[in-house]
């Protein structure tokens, strides 16, 4: 459950909140000597809405993207070798394992949507089997690494991605899929909104393995 904010958290937050405001709107927080001080939050992670070189729905999902993938990063950034392998029982899967799969995903629907591919060709399956499917070939393979591996290598996925969302627009997002249509209707929004709500999902599973490692400290989230 979100902790709620004590009196002393409240004006912090009403203080970042109203500097975020006046960004948004144009104005300089920081020729406010209120603000001067102030840890200012990136209003492209704060602001969900549209972006500059994106069509307007496009902008919308990257901006949303965007929010999640940092909150990847800030979750596993600073965990070690084996905090990123520890594996909490023979069905669980490790952090790394799921950071990779987070790439793997990405990856799939970057083929399916820019380039209309079903499957993984024979070089990318290669290289993604094993995280896309994860499971006992994920928990056998997927180690030894340090995090900077795993972060580069789904930031690389992503940046493509964010670089061919570029070149559609808002009637390509929005447009259905008839080969994926066969039972109902579902467009290529609908396949990025998933990569969205995937992303989440597994933050999710990382923070719950993060609190049950040896020496995890009691946690509200």
């Amino acid at each position: 459950m979100e902790k709620l904010p004590t009196n002393s958290g409240r004006r912090d937050f009403l203080k970042k909140t109203t500097a975020l405001t006046a960004g948004v709107m144009g104005l300089s927080a920081f020729s406010n000597p209120l603000f001067a001080n102030e840890k200012m939050p990136d209003p492209s992670l704060f602001v969900i809405g549209p972006l500059e070189g994106y069509s307007p729905q496009i902008g919308t999902l990257v901006s949303m993207l965007n929010y999640n993938r940092d909150t990847i990063i800030n979750a596993v950034k600073s965990l070690s070798i084996e905090q990123l392998d520890y594996l909490h029982d023979a069905k669980a899967n490790t952090i790394a394992a799921l950071v990779f799969h987070l790439g793997a995903v990405d990856k799939f629907y970057q083929l399916n949507t820019f380039q209309g591919k079903q499957e993984f060709d024979k070089k990318d399956e290669a290289f993604w089997n094993d995280a896309m499917n994860l499971g006992d070939a994920g928990r056998k393979n997927i180690k030894g690494k340090e995090a900077k591996y795993y972060l580069d290598i789904i930031g690389e996925v992503r940046q493509k991605t964010l670089e061919e969302f570029k070149k559609k627009d808002d009637k390509w997002l929005l447009a259905v899929d008839p080969l994926w249509s066969k039972e109902r209707p579902l467009n290529t929004y609908w396949k990025w909104f998933h990569v969205c709500e995937h992303e989440s999902n597994h933050r999710g599973q990382i923070t719950w393995i993060k609190g049950r490692m040896p020496g995890a400290k009691s946690s509200n989230e």
